[in-house]
């Protein structure tokens, strides 16, 4: 792994992690957060809004695109604290921590240690919440990662049965206010949900769901973007029992994933992990047919 500090769109202090397959930009400037991710040469797999790109302080919260830290369950104050100030940034020899200073509204501190796999396309993200508070905070870690335009989202589904053997429910299909389960950009099928973002589509969406399989993913142009996670299925996840989710604007498709709820005492940490895969030389599914036939079986060779 390679890693040199220089600039990326406008913020200076930038760490640019490479090997010979894939690259990616953590930012100094404003953080904790990836901003880029992709093939050498080749296009950001991550959504960058070009207006906020670059910017630096003030109190507006901005997206700026790319991958975050936050912590659940969401709220107007707390949630969307403004990450628009340095971090300190320190490497080692197999990673790169980026760690923001204390939020001073929640009383939280954020950070991330970054790796990526000296021969493949493969990135471990582990995410860490502290509580910096005089006392305890119940919470979850929840990583957000926002893709570009024009990707199909897939969502594995829990083992299915068959009735009469299989009486009791398995699991649950979590919904906001404003999810259209008739907005045919969805596909509900029997092992797989997909989700097929389109720039032109203005209405919001968003589904949440508890995935023992672990894993969640987002095909675009010939590339998937892959998330392995821990799901601890006996655990208490935050909004109704999501240990994932799945938010689109007409802009981008957000996959989120996100840790059990904890009691953190002052001083203490919790800790999410994330592994990404890039894969190539994938069509972009359009069923559930699809998924079997070109995304399961490259996800399950995935270590």
């Amino acid at each position: 792994m390679k890693i040199e500090k220089k600039e990326y769109k406008g913020w200076p202090n930038c760490y640019h992690l490479s090997n010979d397959l894939v690259d990616l930009v953590v930012t100094a400037d404003v953080g904790p957060r990836i901003i880029r991710l992709g093939f050498i040469g080749e296009p950001n797999e991550f959504k960058e809004f070009s207006d906020e790109v670059g910017k630096t302080g003030g109190e507006e919260w901005r997206s700026y695109g790319g991958h975050r830290l936050w912590h659940a369950p969401e709220d107007p104050v707390r949630t969307y604290f403004p990450d628009n100030y340095p971090v300190a940034v320190r490497s080692y020899p197999k990673f790169l921590r980026v760690t923001q200073l204390t939020e001073a509204t929640t009383g939280i501190q954020k950070e991330m240690d970054i790796r990526l796999d000296p021969d493949t396309a493969h990135v471990q993200v582990t995410h860490r919440l502290v509580n910096n508070n005089l006392w305890a905070v119940e919470l979850s870690a929840w990583a957000l990662t926002v893709m570009d335009t024009g990707g199909v989202a897939i969502v594995p589904l829990p083992p299915r049965g068959a009735h009469p053997k299989d009486l009791l429910p398995s699991s649950s299909l979590i919904l906001w206010p404003y999810t259209n389960m008739a907005d045919p950009r969805w596909t509900f099928g029997k092992r797989f949900i997909l989700f097929r973002q389109n720039p032109r589509w203005k209405i919001a969406q968003k589904i949440g769901a508890l995935v023992p399989d672990g894993w969640f993913a987002y095909a675009h142009a010939g590339h998937l973007f892959v998330i392995k996670f821990t799901c601890f299925e006996e655990a208490t996840y935050p909004d109704l029992g999501s240990s994932i989710e799945l938010f689109n604007r007409e802009e981008m498709a957000e996959l989120e994933t996100l840790g059990p709820v904890v009691q953190l005492a002052p001083g203490e940490g919790v800790e999410h992990v994330e592994d990404w895969h890039l894969l190539k030389d994938v069509p972009q599914p359009d069923s559930e047919a699809d998924v079997q036939e070109f995304v399961e079986k490259r996800v399950k060779e995935l270590k």
